[in-house]
């Protein structure tokens, strides 16, 4: 019979010492340390920026060579640099230049350039990211889609036939414009806005622009003289009838040697493409295909003197080395910010695919690639090649593949790359003479398998409807109207998925999963049972906000009502209806919920008072450092009482079942 005190004296001392530990556990949540002022998150990206420099911890020697190694990691792993790395980066760069040649001289004829500034901008910008990139596979030069994009855009502002002299100074004020754009974006730790154009959306961007550029290369590989200045399918294909019937039709003849040599050389490429697929010991014989392809063609039609039988050849290629453009810059005029548009939107596409194929091959590797780095190498090297007659650069898929592929070691590949491409202009441009546009049609041709990429839109179906949805309006944004409403189309469709998952965010009623003290969603986990009486929610989106909140309070409250109708019916034991005829509570589960603004405090107090009219109380648990922060100074925290504040939702729902409720 003694024992019995003693032993009623513990129980009485664990119930306090629980109690305790409660309310210790919710002074970790109302006491958290004041949040981070605003001014804070706007300037500590700038700060994280220049913070190798201004670090007060190293002398001023040490902070500069920080500094310095930051802004250019050759700087870094040049120290280490072996014999051996070169011998491989020796023969990678070979192996490239042999590919980005004729490859640039034929995206410079698709952007509306004469051939040469497609080769210097495969000299000065390889240059540049060389020692400032911290990619060690991406191969730097022009591109298909931004040579497509610049085509399509900037003779909406000057026309390429009736002032070409205007229309390169456009182009490389755009190319200014575009490395601004970038190198801001990495200053300032900006590259969020790069990811609104989504995997998705550029899936499809790419695949409807692979499209639109092969129906462009009809031109050269036809022959055809009178071509549409539109892009998408519908222009393209009306105008190839119109131009072939009116050649075969009239006195002005159609030369059939284009398509001839152009299909010939075709299939060569894409055989050769095949087997260096299917081989990988072979993988130089795609990258140095389209080299042997413009040699072959070229002596062909020199031998035979088929340019004088109708077959369209380059003819005059400036050499030597890239010339000053400085003076071509335009700042002034009504065109400065159509211009600038122009820049954004070829700064956005480049970084895009650049840093998305940066980064493939970096995972490939087993390294990271800093982004912020990335965009700052990609704006000083694109700012650097608008002083240099160059247009937008960015990485190449299909030459980077061939870079890793060749056993590149270090970004020392596309100093040779730039180097061999420097030799070519000052040394072999005469003999680019002779060479048949229909050849360099037909290398762009070969290359647009590879933006094509079917699996993957399959594999986006699969997994995201919605995704798939922005993916396929790029696409038919791009081949049905133009590169510029197949972006909108591409981000306005990334925009209303934020939108409607902001403003639909996912509401989840909570039950304990037997033999836990975990509560999770009673859709997804059927086993999950609810207490009588109390009703536990989840609000599972990242901010409670003017867009969602009133939806978050309707929902709340109609789960309520449909709760208590529930308990009415007798759809729980009679036990339990004598303890709950109605809800006693409501817990709100705050941990997914990282910001409320004025508007969501304002719905949370109606709620309150709605719920206090009922005899409901709410209950939070676990909100997050911002939001406490922001309910306690609206002094919402001391209208609901601070004991009830909880870290766990099993606490919250023990100390509302030890609770009585009053009745309404």
């Amino acid at each position: 019979m003694s024992s019995t005190p003693s032993t009623r004296l513990s129980q009485q001392e664990h119930f306090h010492l629980e109690d305790s530990g409660q309310i210790e556990r919710s002074l970790w949540v109302l006491e958290p340390p004041n949040p981070p002022p605003l001014r804070n998150k706007l300037f500590t990206p700038l700060k994280k920026s220049i913070s190798s420099f201004s670090s007060n911890n190293k002398p001023c020697h040490r902070r500069l060579l920080s500094f310095l190694e930051t802004l250019f990691p050759i700087l870094c792993w040049f120290k280490s640099y072996t014999a051996s790395k070169f011998k491989n980066d020796l023969l990678a760069g070979l192996t490239l230049a042999s590919l980005s040649i004729p490859q640039s001289i034929g995206y410079a004829n698709l952007a509306k350039l004469d051939p040469q500034y497609g080769l210097y901008t495969s000299v000065v910008p390889p240059l540049i990211y060389a020692v400032m990139g911290s990619s060690r596979e991406i191969a730097i030069g022009p591109v298909a889609v931004v040579s497509l994009l610049l085509s399509s855009l900037v003779p909406k502002v000057v026309d390429p036939a009736a002032d070409p002299d205007a229309y390169r100074s456009v182009v490389f004020t755009v190319t200014l414009f575009a490395g601004i754009f970038q190198a801001a974006f990495g200053i300032f730790r900006l590259g969020f806005l790069v990811d609104f154009l989504s995997h998705a959306a550029l899936v499809g961007f790419m695949a409807g622009a692979a499209i639109v550029i092969g129906l462009q290369q009809l031109k050269g590989l036809l022959g055809i003289t009178h071509f549409t200045n539109k892009t998408d399918v519908i222009s393209v294909l009306e105008s190839v009838y119109k131009s072939l019937r009116q050649q075969i039709t009239s006195t002005e003849k159609w030369y059939p040697l284009n398509f001839v040599i152009g299909c010939s050389f075709l299939i060569f490429l894409l055989i050769a493409r095949f087997v260096g697929r299917r081989n990988k010991k072979l993988f130089w014989l795609p990258a140095i295909a389209p080299l042997v392809s413009v040699l072959l063609s070229t002596l062909i039609v020199y031998l035979s003197k088929a340019d004088q039988n109708g077959v369209n050849i380059v003819r005059h290629v400036k050499g030597g080395l890239n010339p000053s453009s400085v003076h071509k810059l335009q700042f002034h005029g009504p065109n400065v910010g159509q211009t600038a548009k122009i820049g954004l939107i070829s700064a956005v596409i480049a970084l895009t695919e650049a840093i998305a194929v940066g980064r493939s091959f970096a995972s490939i590797k087993g390294y990271h690639l800093d982004g912020n780095k990335e965009m700052l190498a990609m704006g000083c090297m694109n700012i650097a090649g608008s002083l240099s007659s160059c247009y937008v650069a960015t990485g190449s898929f299909s030459r980077t593949a061939v870079n890793f592929s060749a056993g590149c070691q270090t970004s020392v590949s596309n100093i040779v790359m730039a180097v061999t491409v420097f030799l070519c202009l000052e040394l072999f441009t005469r003999l680019l003479y002779y060479t048949p546009m229909a050849i360099l049609a037909s290398i762009i041709l070969s290359a647009l398998p590879g933006l094509i990429d079917i699996n993957e839109a399959c594999y986006i179906w699969k997994v995201d409807k919605f995704d798939f949805l922005a993916c396929i309006g790029a696409f038919f944004g791009v081949l049905f109207v133009s590169v510029e409403t197949g972006l909108l189309v591409a981000v306005s469709i990334s925009f209303a998925k934020i939108l409607i998952q902001s403003i639909r965010p996912g509401i989840e009623v909570l039950g304990r999963v037997p033999r836990t003290e975990a509560f999770c969603d009673v859709s997804q986990y059927p086993m999950a049972t609810s207490t009588p009486g109390i009703l536990v929610i989840r609000i599972s989106s990242g901010s409670l906000c003017f867009a969602n909140a009133n939806f978050i309070r309707e929902r709340i409250l109609k789960w309520v009502m449909e709760e208590e109708n529930e308990l009415a019916k007798g759809r729980v034991n009679f036990q339990e209806q004598k303890l709950s005829g109605r809800v006693n509570a409501v817990i709100l589960d705050m941990g997914n919920l990282m910001n409320v603004d004025t508007s969501g405090i304002l719905v949370l107090e109606e709620l309150h008072k709605r719920l206090f009219s009922r005899g409901v109380q709410l209950a939070m648990v676990n909100p997050r450092w911002l939001v406490i922060y922001k309910l306690k100074v609206a002094n919402f925290v001391d209208k609901i009482g601070k004991k009830w504040v909880f870290l766990t939702v099993a606490e919250a729902v023990d100390a509302c079942l030890s609770s009585k409720f009053p009745e309404p």
